[in-house]
C-alpha cells in the first residue's frame, strides 16, 4: 500500500510538473502571436527617437554657430529647442521601454499578485496588438474591428498580463474567424456578383466593448465569422480541443482563458450563431 501510495504520489507529481510545462508553452505561444505586432508598436516610438536625435544633433552644430558669432539670444533661443526635443526623446524612449517591459511580463511566470488595473486600457492595448500582429503575418488580412468602452469602470484588481493573455487568445481567435469566412465568402461573392452586380460583399469585423454592470466588469468580444457548431461547443473549453488545423493552435488557449478567469472570481461565456458569428463575454467582480 505504502509503494502504491508513493506511485500514486509520483504521478501527481509528474502530472503538475506537465501541467505547468504546458501552460508555460501556451504563454510562449502567445507571446509568439504578439511578437509582430510588439514590433510595429515599438517602431513608432524608436522613429520618433531617431528623428528627434538626427535634429538634435544638428541644432548643436547650429548652437555653436551662434556663439562662435557671439549671438547668445539665438544660441538659447536653440537651446531652448533642444531642450524640447530631448524631452520628446525621453517620453517616446519611456514608450518603447514599455512595450518591452509588457513583452517581459507576458512571458515570464507571474506571482499572482493582482494591482489595479485599467480594463479599457488593457484591451485596447491587446486589440491593437493583435490586429498589427495579425496584418504584419498575413498580406491578405482585411478585418477591421470597432470598440465601445465603458469609461464608468473603476479600476480593478486582475493581473493584468493573465487578464491579457486572454484577451489576446480571444481577440486572435475572433481574427481567425472572420478571416476564415471572408476566404470562404470569395467563391461566394463571385456567384452572387454574377447574380447581382451590386450584390453586397461580406465586411470582416470584431468588436470588442466593455460594461460596468451590477458589480461587475464586463468585456465582450465578437466576430462575424462562421460561429461555432453546436455539436461542438460543449468541448471548446477542454485542454486540447481545437479546431484549427495542426500547427495554427495548441488547443489550450480557451482552456487557460477560462482557468484564469474562474482564478479571478469571474466567468467566461460564449454565445454563438453558426455561419453568422460568435461572441465571448468575459465578466469579473469590480470588487473582489
Amino acid at each position: 500500500v505504502a509503494r502504491q501510495t508513493g506511485e500514486i504520489r509520483q504521478t501527481l507529481e509528474n502530472l503538475k510538473s506537465t501541467q505547468s510545462q504546458l501552460i508555460q508553452s501556451e504563454k510562449m505561444a502567445s507571446l509568439g502571436e504578439l511578437t509582430a505586432g510588439i514590433a510595429h508598436e515599438i517602431q513608432n516610438p524608436l522613429n520618433f527617437v531617431n528623428n528627434f536625435s538626427e535634429v538634435s544633433t544638428e541644432m548643436i552644430d547650429e548652437m555653436n554657430e551662434e556663439m562662435d558669432k557671439g549671438d547668445l539670444k539665438e544660441a538659447r533661443a536653440i537651446s531652448n529647442d533642444l531642450k524640447q526635443n530631448l524631452e520628446k526623446i525621453s517620453l517616446h524612449g519611456n514608450r518603447a521601454s514599455s512595450i518591452v517591459k509588457g513583452m517581459l511580463e507576458h512571458s515570464r511566470n507571474t506571482s499572482g499578485e493582482k494591482e489595479l488595473t485599467d480594463i479599457n486600457a488593457l484591451a485596447d492595448e491587446y486589440l491593437k496588438l493583435a490586429y498589427h500582429g495579425l496584418r504584419a503575418k498575413d498580406k491578405d488580412f482585411n478585418a477591421s474591428f470597432e470598440t465601445y468602452f465603458d469609461k464608468s469602470i473603476p479600476k480593478i484588481a486582475v493581473i493584468p498580463q493573465d487578464i491579457g493573455r486572454v484577451l489576446l487568445n480571444l481577440i486572435n481567435n475572433a481574427f481567425y474567424a472572420c478571416t476564415e469566412r471572408s476566404r470562404s465568402a470569395v467563391d461566394e461573392k463571385q456567384q452572387a456578383e454574377s447574380l447581382k452586380p451590386n450584390a453586397e460583399s461580406y465586411k470582416p469585423m470584431v468588436t470588442i466593448s466593455t460594461k460596468n454592470s451590477n458589480g461587475k466588469a464586463e468585456i465582450t468580444i465578437s466576430d462575424n465569422g462562421n460561429g461555432i457548431p453546436q455539436n461542438i461547443i460543449d468541448k471548446i473549453f477542454q485542454p486540447f480541443f481545437t479546431t484549427k488545423p495542426t500547427g495554427k493552435g495548441t488547443g489550450l488557449g480557451l482552456s487557460l482563458a477560462y482557468d484564469i478567469v474562474k482564478a479571478h472570481g469571474g466567468e467566461l461565456k460564449v454565445e454563438t450563431i453558426e455561419n453568422e458569428a460568435t461572441t465571448f463575454k468575459i465578466q469579473i467582480p469590480t470588487k473582489n
